[in-house]
């Protein structure tokens, strides 16, 4: 019996967010219809005019547009922006430097202060713990007869 291998696909929504490209500013043919790993792959080695424009230019996913302002999605949120922004947008919003934007670049910072100091703390207990000799069961003792 022979095992057919069957190539594993997926919808454009996903493969639009492993390429971090917004869905809706894609070309038609990669919204209408399923991307195999294959393809994928290939834009991602390899990637076409359209791609390469949406990466530098946008409009970019809410993720991305976070990354680039420096701020959780939650914190884009917060701020009023709820829509993919291009790369012109997002220089404006730097530039501009309204009040939401400093107190969510100061919460996420704050947020990733936090995290250090959990992995250092965690680092150093589990460093603690090898250190801490193991303890070995007690010799079994006969009984006297």
């Amino acid at each position: 019996m022979t095992s057919h291998k069957t190539t594993q696909t997926m919808k454009p929504a996903t493969a639009a967010k492993k390429l971090g490209v917004y869905l809706e500013a894609t070309p038609a043919e990669f919204r209408e219809g399923v991307v195999s790993r294959d393809e994928l792959n290939a834009l991602q080695a390899d990637p076409p005019q359209w791609l390469r424009e949406l990466r530098a230019n946008g409009p970019h996913p809410r993720p991305v547009v976070a990354v680039k302002l420096g701020v959780s999605i939650a914190g884009l949120a917060r701020g009023g922006i709820t829509e993919a922004l291009t790369t012109e947008q997002i220089d404006a919003l730097k530039e501009e430097g309204p009040e939401w934007l400093l107190h969510e670049r100061a919460v996420q910072a704050d947020v990733r202060k936090e995290a250090v100091r959990i992995k250092e703390k965690n680092q150093a207990r589990e460093a603690k713990e090898q250190e801490r000799p193991t303890a070995r069961p007690a010799p079994a003792r006969r009984p006297r007869s």
